[in-house]
């Protein structure tokens, strides 16, 4: 049994382009993933210069993560995207590369994206934090 997981969308405000404004989680373990990156199991950055690599690993990574604790992408109650720039179309195709991804149903639920100046690794262009409800 998975604890029930709300997503919802209030009419006092904006659409979104997928995510839900507010997500509520009604009991239930909660599982909070540290950022993942865009490595591969040897500890090297994948894709140096290619946020589409990059995302590609992050989202296997992820996957990978969530599998570790029992869970799938559609038990992500809360996302935060992190995308190496300042310009609008390098965090949209960041956004649209990851939900159609192999963890795309991560993003329907409460998220925030955001264009930062440095991520933690040389090349780093991506990184995805995600808060989880465990199922039962």
């Amino acid at each position: 049994m998975s604890a029930k997981i709300t997503r919802i969308n209030p009419n006092q405000l904006h659409e979104t382009p997928g995510y839900h404004h507010i997500t509520v989680v009604e009991a239930g373990r909660t599982a909070y993933l540290a950022g993942q990156c865009p490595l591969d199991l040897q500890g090297s950055l994948v894709g140096p210069g290619s946020l589409d690599q990059q995302i590609d690993q992050v989202a296997a990574n992820a996957l990978s993560a969530l599998a570790a604790v029992g869970a799938q992408p559609q038990h992500v109650v809360r996302s935060v995207i992190y995308v190496c720039g300042r310009e609008t179309g390098d965090l949209g195709a960041a956004w649209r590369r990851l939900s159609s991804s192999v963890i795309g149903p991560a993003f329907t639920s409460a998220s925030t994206l955001l264009g930062v100046a440095q991520l933690g690794f040389s090349g780093q262009l991506v990184e995805v934090d995600l808060t989880v409800a465990l199922p039962e």
